[in-house]
């Protein structure tokens, strides 16, 4: 009975210790293609609206800094993809490292 109880303990504290605690690879994973959709929606944008459009959206984004030397519209596929590589990979890199400080602040005693 003893064992028992003791193991009933074991889930529980676990259970509980999970609780508060963020899945490194879910948040990676959810950050990563927050940050690949949002580079395919720039691709789709600046093909959308060209290369006046595209400096017209950035400068006012980004309160009149001039982007003109900046901006480029055309673009190889194979830079594309791996840009959108690049991009996931930086956002699975970010949301794992905020899981991650998360879990390890969490586990101090306030």
């Amino acid at each position: 009975m003893i064992q028992v109880m003791n193991i009933m303990n074991q889930r529980t504290k676990r259970e509980v210790s999970s609780i508060n605690t963020i899945s490194e690879k879910r948040l990676g994973l959810a950050v990563g293609s927050t940050f690949a959709l949002m580079y395919i929606a720039c691709v789709i944008i600046v093909m959308a609206v060209g290369r006046e459009g595209v400096i017209f959206m950035f400068n006012t984004l980004f309160h009149g800094i001039d982007a003109t030397s900046l901006i480029r519209t055309t673009m190889p596929l194979s830079s594309m993809a791996i840009g959108l590589i690049e991009i996931f990979i930086l956002g699975w890199l970010v949301g794992a490292t905020i899981a991650s400080v998360y879990n390890l602040s969490s586990r101090w005693k306030e």
